[in-house]
Formats: structure tokens, C-alpha cells, sequence
């Protein structure tokens, strides 16, 4: 009988850049599920289409939660989205998490050619368009839970009244105290967090500057960061300040303190995006001195 995931769990990974092929994603997927990490969430951006590679590996793993994070609105529209939620939470009953998200006007306009049109009314429309779409396929014994890449205080209440909850990303622990406020104690708040394995400062931040660098050109990133406290300049010259509080750098001890931070402030999971210097793709050995079951 299949069930709709209770719980992310407490931590999981996050898997930028959609640049892996598919046996290697189900290869380091198995990894992620070796090493106890609860859930897998996959982007959706120019790489991988999320729901074909999600698919792949729901077939390669029985335990990982796998989730979008975020899947892209502009993307597919509500009938499309719901169908593929649908056939997902078949193909991995109790292991998919959809994870809804407006995007960035650089990629819905620039690049997929699409009017981006107001975040808050157009996720709202979007939810009631998925709650009336056609289906008449084979029904899940439970539908997937959806979460919202949220932001702001009027994303994340709509992700608390209309959803399970919220994914907000590139945020440091004041912003996750702020949304477990709005969110109150039921929705899930799964917080994304940059981890870098580098104890030189200068290094460390240079790799920072470049992994924060393409998020800074989106409206919603910058107003949110200033919403914390950040100036305009802060934002323009990627300064120190700015990279410490977004990527946790350091040895595994200082990372772990920032990964707690997050579940203090209120998180009930967080994803970790393993960052390195000089080479794309996650830092495979952090990912496995992280591991909660220490195998990896």
C-alpha cells in the first residue's frame, strides 16, 4: 500500500547543474542513499529535465525520497505538472516531493521566451489550475506532497495555507527563524544551504562569489537578501559578508554548526548543496564525512 511521504527527513542533498548522465545520477543517487541522507532534490534549469531523471532513479533506489526542487512553472502547464506529479507518486509510491517554484525572469523570459508574469498571483493560479486538471490516468493511492520555492512573506503564507510547505534557498538562519514565523509549527520548511569544504578564507569565498553569482541577477533573490539587510552594494560586489552567510566554508566542524543553525532557527530538513573549488559537480567526500549513516 503506498503511502505519501510523512517527513523529508532531517537531511538531504541538493544536485545542481543537471549535467550528469543518468547512470552516473543513479550511481551517486545509491551513494546518497548508503550514506542515510533522507531525500534527493534535483533542479530544474537548463540541464536534466527533473521528472525523466527522478523517474530513472526511482527505479534504482527504494528508500531515497526524491523530490524537484523546484520544478519550473513555466515549464509545463498545470495539467502537465499534476500528470507528472501523479505518474511520479505511482512510480515511487512515498518517495516524491514536488517541489513547485516561479523561477527567475532571466530564465522564464531570456531564455525560455515566456511573459513572467506577477510570482504571488501567478503560483496561485497555477495550484487552482493543477486542482482542476483533467486527469484519467491510473490514480496514486496518495497524491505527492508539493512545497514552494518561497521567499518572501506573501510566498511563504501561500505555500503555508494552499501546500506542505516550503523550500526556500540561498538563505542563511535568520531567514529560516523569519519563515518558520510565517509558516507556523505544521508546514515543513526544508532549507537549502551551500557547504563548502575550504578552510582558506580567500579560496573559499572566490568558489562562494561563483556559486551565488548567477542567483543575484533575480529579482526575488536580491529582495529577499535585502529584506535581511543587505545593500544593494553588498549584493553588486558578492562582498565577504554576503558569501559567509550564504555558503557555510570551513572544516566539517564549522559546517556542521551552520547546518545546525538551520534547525534551531527551525528547519525541519535541510539539503546541502556540496560546493568545491576548481571542479563542477558535488564534493563527493564531504557528502560522505556528512553522511548520517557515515558510510558513504
Amino acid at each position: 500500500m503506498s503511502t505519501a511521504p510523512e517527513h523529508p527527513g532531517r537531511l538531504g542533498v541538493f544536485l545542481g547543474g543537471g549535467t550528469l548522465s543518468p547512470e552516473d545520477l543513479a550511481t551517486l543517487a545509491g551513494r546518497i542513499e548508503k550514506g542515510g541522507y533522507s531525500t534527493l532534490w534535483l533542479p530544474e534549469a537548463v540541464g536534466g529535465d527533473p521528472f525523466v531523471q527522478l523517474g530513472y532513479l526511482a527505479a534504482r533506489t527504494e528508500r531515497l525520497i526524491l523530490a524537484t526542487g523546484i520544478a519550473n512553472i513555466y515549464a509545463r502547464d498545470a495539467l502537465t505538472m499534476n500528470s507528472g506529479a501523479k505518474t511520479m507518486a505511482l512510480a515511487a509510491p512515498g518517495r516524491f516531493i514536488l517541489g513547485l517554484g516561479v523561477s527567475s525572469p532571466v530564465l522564464v523570459s531570456g531564455v525560455r521566451g515566456h511573459e513572467y508574469k506577477k510570482p504571488l498571483p501567478a503560483m496561485r493560479g497555477y495550484l487552482e489550475a493543477m486542482e482542476k486538471a483533467l486527469y484519467r490516468g491510473a490514480e496514486p493511492e496518495h497524491d505527492a506532497p508539493i512545497v514552494l520555492g518561497s521567499l518572501g512573506p506573501l510566498m511563504l503564507g501561500l505555500a503555508a495555507k494552499r501546500t506542505r510547505g516550503a523550500i526556500p534557498f540561498l538563505v542563511p538562519p535568520e531567514h529560516t527563524a523569519l519563515a518558520r514565523g510565517i509558516l507556523g509549527e505544521g508546514p515543513w520548511l526544508c532549507t537549502e544551504q551551500m557547504v563548502l569544504l575550504e578552510s582558506d578564507a580567500a579560496v573559499a569565498r572566490e568558489v562562494g562569489r561563483k556559486a551565488i553569482s548567477s542567483y543575484l541577477t533575480a529579482p526575488g533573490y536580491r529582495n529577499n537578501l535585502e529584506r535581511l539587510g543587505f545593500t544593494t552594494e553588498e549584493m553588486d560586489a558578492k562582498s565577504d559578508h554576503l558569501v559567509d552567510a550564504l555558503v557555510a566554508w570551513g572544516d566539517e566542524s564549522a559546517i556542521h554548526d551552520r547546518i545546525d543553525a538551520h534547525y534551531a532557527a527551525g528547519a525541519d530538513h535541510v539539503c546541502v548543496q556540496a560546493l568545491q573549488a576548481g571542479q563542477r559537480g558535488p564534493d563527493l567526500e564531504l557528502l560522505g564525512r556528512l553522511a548520517p549513516s557515515g558510510k558513504f
